[in-house]
């Protein structure tokens, strides 16, 4: 009980629902109640995202304790790019389960869309959580079984629920298929029932793949260490489908989180996040993190694009009816993003803006953006808007029809700014103070377009609006990105990997170190 007041008044958990629809009674039988939150999934699925809120708030009056209804909501209001109220709605479910790994996960992963942007604040509800999921978690009796022997070779496993077509599945691939076998025996352990193309290349590519799907943590951490994995690589952090669980009851002795998210764990148990000195930069970055900072000597990943790409396309026009961009998740949309969205169309009359995310398919959720807009005086004739493509290559052709991609800001984008680059599209990104606003500074840089990173807003509006009136650049630029990131480090994949592989030899030496001294 004590815990649970302690985190509602952490996150300040709303406690009204005001419901509009609410026809269950309260202590409904578990049945009927069942029943309604299908049918509130089934208004979900169906589009019918209103009603479906309407329904879930029902559920929840019925049963003010039932925290997945809670996050279903919340799950839903998130399509409705409500996106304040989905997090409240994840709140109320920690408060609700104080003790789920997985409720912890959705509050801390979904957090990172509020504006703006409490750096300070953020870290401690990181080691808040962290200390709930520590405490829950029994130490290890089992004792790690390998040599402490800086030369040999290791055995790295790498924990994703995303080894598929997926943003992580884009960036670990390379890595995966050129590790140096003769130094490292790789192992992937994959907890996602999805099996696709790309999965099953990673899998080829591994030394060995175990599937962890529906496994408990506990069984999950002592197979690990059976099979003497000496350095852990967490690819997820607190994204949906984690395994921290695992991690936390530290199976490997060096364990590191990579790629799947923007900030720390917050476990003690994991010793190092993987980054750079643009995403990161020190000294400021250390005090956000409990990990070390593992810097690489770039950009921290390393792009795999589609073998089968469109190819770049020339725009029929290069006069001033420039088309921007903006394909990033509409979480990532905020409405300081869209104030200064607004002040380059404002300036540009003749400009539009194309936008595609998977929730601009529901027609509500399409008005709220497009209404935001409208607000902001920029007419809803100049925005164009997307939902869902399901063939990759439909999705890339969508840039033949812009000049110029707009990141979203605190919150960059990552798979969407290597996809806009790859199709010729030139990207400006807002560089911020943390590691989620300053992926696309490292991205731009290291493909030699630092002068599109802007420091401040009114930076950003300016490049934008000059990039937009230099019309021989944008061909230019059209003409020469694809080359130009084939030439650069983000696409280097052997020597990506080899530098990541010398940073895993470092960790693993100064452990080996710490253990003969012992």
């Amino acid at each position: 009980m004590l815990l649970r007041k302690f985190i509602s008044g952490l996150f300040n958990v709303p406690r009204n629902t005001h419901s509009a629809a609410a026809t269950l009674e309260p202590g409904v039988d578990g049945l009927r109640f069942n029943a309604a939150l299908t049918e509130a999934d089934r208004l979900a699925a169906a589009g019918e995202l209103t009603h479906a809120v309407e329904r879930y708030q029902a559920c929840i009056q019925a049963a003010q304790a039932s925290a997945d209804a809670w996050l279903r909501m919340g799950n839903v209001l998130l399509d409705m790019w409500r996106v304040e109220d989905a997090v409240s709605a994840y709140r109320r479910a920690l408060e609700l389960e104080p003790a789920s790994f997985a409720v912890h996960s959705a509050v801390l992963f979904h957090n990172h869309y509020l504006v703006p942007v409490d750096a300070r604040r953020l870290f401690e509800l990181h080691r808040v959580s962290a200390a709930v999921m520590r405490t829950a978690v029994p130490r290890a009796r089992e004792s790690y079984v390998g040599s402490p022997d800086p030369g040999r070779r290791l055995r790295i496993g790498y924990v994703s629920p995303n080894l598929s077509a997926h943003s992580v599945g884009y960036f670990a691939e390379p890595v995966i298929v050129h590790h140096d076998r003769r130094q490292f025996d790789v192992h992937c352990y994959y907890a996602h029932r999805l099996s696709d193309a790309t999965t099953q290349r990673i899998r080829s590519a591994s030394d060995a793949w175990h599937n962890i799907f529906g496994k408990s943590d506990a069984d999950v951490a002592h197979r690990i260490r059976g099979d003497g994995i000496d350095i852990l690589i967490d690819l997820a952090g607190h994204s949906k489908g984690n395994r921290l669980g695992v991690f936390a009851r530290k199976p490997a002795p060096l364990q590191m989180t990579w790629l799947g998210y923007p900030d720390t764990t917050g476990l003690d148990t994991v010793d190092y996040r993987i980054t750079d000195h643009i995403a990161d930069p020190a000294p400021h970055a250390e005090s956000l993190h409990t990990e070390r900072l593992l810097r690489t000597d770039g950009i921290f990943l390393s792009y795999l694009p589609p073998a089968d790409s469109p190819p770049v396309s020339r725009r029929a026009s290069a006069g001033p009816d420039v088309v921007f961009c903006c394909f990033n998740s509409i979480a990532k949309l905020n409405d300081e993003t869209i104030r200064l969205w607004c002040r380059i169309l404002t300036a540009l009359p003749q400009a539009r803006l194309v936008m595609k995310s998977a929730p601009l398919q529901y027609t509500e959720t399409a008005d709220r953006i497009v209404d935001a807009f409208v607000r902001h005086g920029v007419t809803a004739g100049r925005i164009t808007l997307h939902g869902w493509i399901a063939r990759r290559n439909s999705h890339l052709d969508l840039y033949s029809e812009t000049d110029i991609a707009l990141d979203t800001c605190p919150y960059n984008g990552t798979t969407t700014t290597c996809e806009a680059l790859w199709m010729g599209v030139p990207v400006v990104s807002l560089a911020g103070h943390v590691s989620m606003s300053r992926v696309g500074a490292a991205l731009l840089h290291s493909v030699g377009l630092g002068e599109l990173v802007a420091e401040n807003a009114d930076q950003y509006v300016e490049i934008a609006l000059a990039l937009a009136r230099d019309a021989a650049r944008r061909v230019a630029l059209r003409t020469e990105l694809r080359q130009r990131m084939r030439n650069s480090p983000l696409l280097d994949h052997k020597n990506f990997t080899l530098g990541l592989e010398r940073a895993y030899r470092r960790c693993w030496a100064a452990w080996c170190e710490r253990q003969n001294i012992a």
